[in-house]
């Protein structure tokens, strides 16, 4: 984040008065050259200086061509972004490592940005950004529920954790099990507040004060927290948790009514630039169908096999008699042709269905049971829905 101060003042060769920036970007010849162009140009370059340095442009959309998709720039979220991304026919693309921009090339008019989940948030905000892949927890803490940023796929299944309140099992908590009677204890005022280590402070102190905890007092942190109550800087603990592994190890506990939001990688996007930017409403409808169709498959298995019967109906009707055999929608039954004494004839009917893998081998069974035969298992790359129905909901988020 770039710091800067700007203040009225009265350029020497002109009466017109501008804005001067004070920052370590912004050097004095650069004031010696606006203070040459003519007032119009002062006022116009300023403005660009300004909007350069903050990212905003006063609620305008900026009119650069490219839309750009911020990703996470490293740990575990960055690679399992890029996974799943490949996974969908999206590989990012990066000439060098060491450069955050790259492209995907199913995407031409799409660049990608690698930068800090928090950054990402925040460019969205500004319009330096026009999609985004984020955790939740983050997406919710600095975007502090602003009405520009939409989550238009809310569970993109990795990153899984959970935003919970955390307290030690000893001393004066040894039984307390609930936020409720985390609130309802004595020791609590405005001179001894409780006093919780956290790094997200917007989230944190609207949690607790929605809990019925008044006087609470925050101190900021980013790693350790779990060792705050232990050094006695801290009560309590609001952090991150995923297996609670961690929690348990330092005699902490989580409480019922604690979890503030459980929280995974999300697909975010600016609504301006949705409803303004050329080009982006269209790109992100293609990366949400692709993320739709390969999470959906994930899992499921296509499973054929070859059943004698009389007629497609009547091969139809003993496969849906087994409840594992129903697929998406229903079976798909063919006529399988065969010559026999030199005429063309079907006495055997291959039926196609769609089966979760923790119910295929059970399938299985149930087609041998009906008589079927020839059985063949593949695992389903990508399912495509008529319409995703959060392509719908988008739509109708931005009233379209």
């Amino acid at each position: 984040m770039w710091t800067f101060t700007a203040s009225f003042q009265q350029c020497p060769t002109s009466s017109i008065p501008f804005i001067a920036i004070s920052s370590p970007y912004y050097s004095s010849s650069s004031y010696s050259r606006l203070c040459s162009k003519p007032p119009t140009l002062i006022c116009s370059a300023v403005q660009s200086q300004v909007e350069t340095l903050t990212g905003t442009t006063h609620g305008r959309i900026s009119d650069r061509t490219e839309i750009r998709f911020g990703l996470p720039s490293k740990g575990r979220m960055a690679t399992d972004t890029l996974d799943l991304l490949k996974d969908c026919q999206l590989s990012v693309k990066q000439v060098n490592p060491r450069q955050y921009v790259a492209n995907i090339p199913q995407l031409s008019a799409l660049e990608v940005w690698f930068q800090r989940p928090k950054d990402i948030v925040r460019k969205l905000l500004s319009g330096d950004l026009d999609l985004g892949i984020v955790g939740l927890d983050t997406a919710s803490e600095y975007g502090q529920g602003s009405e520009d940023l939409i989550v238009v796929h809310e569970a993109l299944e990795y990153g899984d954790c959970r935003l919970s309140l955390a307290i030690p099992k000893y001393g004066i908590f040894e039984n307390i099990n609930s936020i409720r009677d985390l609130a309802q204890m004595p020791q609590w005022t405005e001179e001894k507040p409780l006093r919780v280590a956290t790094g997200f402070t917007y989230l944190g102190p609207k949690f607790l004060k929605e809990n019925g905890l008044e006087h609470v007092s925050f101190s900021t942190a980013d790693g350790a927290l779990e060792a705050a109550p232990a050094m006695g800087i801290a009560d309590a603990i609001l952090d991150l948790v995923s297996s609670g592994i961690t929690l348990k190890e330092n005699n902490l506990k989580e409480i019922e009514g604690g979890v503030v939001l459980e929280s995974q990688a999300v697909l975010l996007a600016s609504r301006k630039s949705l409803l303004q930017r050329k080009g982006a409403l269209d790109t992100t409808h293609e990366i949400l169908e692709r993320l739709e169709a390969h999470l959906r498959a994930v899992g499921q298995f296509t499973v054929t096999a070859n059943l004698r019967g009389s007629s497609a109906q009547e091969v139809a009707e003993r496969v849906l008699s087994q409840p594992s055999l129903s697929g998406l929608q229903g079976p798909t039954v063919s006529p399988v042709f065969c010559k026999r004494d030199g005429k063309v004839v079907a006495d055997y009917y291959a039926i196609v269905i769609c089966v979760p893998k923790n119910f295929l081998y059970k399938s299985v069974q149930q087609l041998r049971a009906i008589g079927g035969s020839g059985v063949l298992v593949s695992p389903l790359t990508y399912i495509f829905d008529e319409e995703t129905p959060r392509w719908n909901n988008l739509l109708k988020e931005l009233g379209l």
